[in-house]
C-alpha cells in the first residue's frame, strides 16, 4: 500500500507534480488520468484561493505560493510517517511508557518482577510511584496510573469493585522481624501473644494494608501492641529494626532476603496474604500494560512453585506460596 494513502489526495497529486515537472509524468507515476489529476490540483488552489502551479513554461513548476505550501506539506508527511512508526514501535514494545502504583511492601516484594520486565523490554520506561492501597485504586480507576500492585485482594472501598479488577499473584506469609541483635534473633520456636506484647514495635502508618492486617490481628486474639514508632517508609522500618532494639512485622520473604534481619514465628501465626495486581475493568490496555500483566502472571506461577531455598529466574526468591504443591 502507498506509504501516503492517508495524506490527502490533492496534496499528493502537488507533490508529484512538483517532483516530475509534469502532468503528464505525475499522473502516470500515480496511475491516474491527467483530467483527475489537473482537477484535484485545481480544486487545492481554489480552497487556498492562491496559484501553486507556473504553468506557463515547457515543464511546471511551484510557485513561491507553492514552494512554501509544500515545505509544510512535507513536514506534516514526516510527522505522519513518525507516528506510524511510532505506533509500530508501541506495537512491538520497543518503546513505551508503564506507569505503576506499588505499596512500600510490594516495593520490596516485586522488585525482581520489574527487573525482569526492563530487561525484556528495555525500551519502555518504568514509572512507579508508592503510595498507599486506596491511592493505588483511585489512581487505577481515574487512569492516573496504568497497573497497581497492591498487598491485600480486598478493595478498601466496595464502590471500587465496579471500576477495578483484581488478580492475585502469590500469598505471603507475614511475621515478626528482629534485628540480628535482639533477644529474639535466631529464634526457633514461635512467640505466643503475650511476648509480642512486649516487644516496642516500629510500623506503617495505617492507611496501609500491612497495618491494618496486623491491626485486626492483634484485635481478633486481644493482643495490645507496643507501637514505638510509625513511618510511612519501609526502608526506615528495616534501617531502625537492623539496629536491634525494635522488632517489627514483615512479609517472610523481605524478612529473609534483607541482611541483618531475622523472622520470628508467632502464635497463633498471622493470616497469610495476597500480593494483588489491579487494573481498570474493561478500560484499554496498552501494549506496555499487557506484556507486563502477562510476565507478572507467568512470574508469580514461577513463584508459587519455587521450593524454599530454589534460586529461579524470573523469580529468585524464597517460597511463600500455601498451594499443597508448593509445600
Amino acid at each position: 500500500m502507498d506509504r501516503n494513502i492517508m495524506f490527502p489526495r490533492s496534496i499528493r497529486y502537488l507533490l508529484a507534480v512538483a517532483e516530475h515537472h509534469s502532468f503528464t509524468r505525475a499522473a502516470e507515476s500515480l496511475y491516474v488520468s491527467q483530467p483527475t489529476l489537473s482537477q484535484q490540483i485545481k480544486q487545492l488552489e481554489e480552497s487556498l484561493d492562491v496559484q501553486l502551479l507556473d504553468r506557463s513554461g515547457k515543464s511546471v513548476r511551484l510557485t513561491d505560493a507553492g514552494e512554501v505550501y509544500l515545505l509544510h506539506a512535507r513536514r506534516a508527511l514526516g510527522e505522519l510517517d513518525a507516528g506510524k512508526r511510532a505506533i509500530h514501535e508501541l506495537q512491538d514494545l520497543s518503546r513505551g511508557m508503564l506507569r505503576l502504583g506499588m505499596t512500600p511492601i510490594t516495593d520490596y516484594l516485586v522488585a525482581p518482577l520489574l527487573e525482569s520486565f526492563n530487561t525484556l523490554h528495555p525500551g519502555i520506561t518504568l514509572n512507579t510511584l508508592e503510595m498507599p492501597q486506596v491511592e493505588i485504586e483511585a489512581g487505577v480507576a481515574e487512569d492516573h496510573i496504568d497497573v497497581g500492585i497492591a498487598f491485600t485482594n480486598t478493595l478498601s472501598s466496595e464502590a471500587r469493585s465496579n471500576e477495578i479488577d483484581t488478580h492475585i499473584l502469590f500469598t505471603e506469609a507475614l511475621n515478626l522481624a528482629v534485628g540480628q541483635g535482639h533477644p529474639y534473633a535466631e529464634q526457633q520456636t514461635p512467640i505466643g501473644g503475650h511476648a509480642l506484647e512486649q516487644e516496642s514495635l516500629v510500623l506503617l502508618n495505617g492507611d496501609f494494608a500491612l497495618r491494618r492486617h496486623f491491626d485486626l490481628y492483634c484485635l481478633e486474639h486481644g493482643i495490645t501492641p507496643r507501637i514505638a514508632m510509625e513511618t510511612t517508609s519501609l526502608s526506615v522500618i528495616i534501617e531502625i529494626v537492623r539496629l536491634g532494639r525494635l522488632a517489627t512485622i514483615l512479609p517472610n520473604t523481605i524478612a529473609c532476603a534483607q541482611h541483618g534481619l531475622d523472622p520470628v514465628m508467632l502464635l497463633p501465626e498471622l493470616p497469610r496474604h495476597e500480593i494483588t495486581l489491579i487494573c481498570r475493568k474493561g478500560a484499554y490496555m496498552s501494549p506496555a500494560c499487557r506484556a507486563f500483566a502477562d510476565l507478572a502472571a507467568e512470574w508469580s506461577a514461577v513463584r508459587c512453585h519455587t521450593k524454599p531455598g530454589e534460586r529461579l529466574r524470573p523469580c529468585p526468591l524464597a517460597d511463600a506460596c500455601d498451594k499443597d504443591e508448593c509445600r
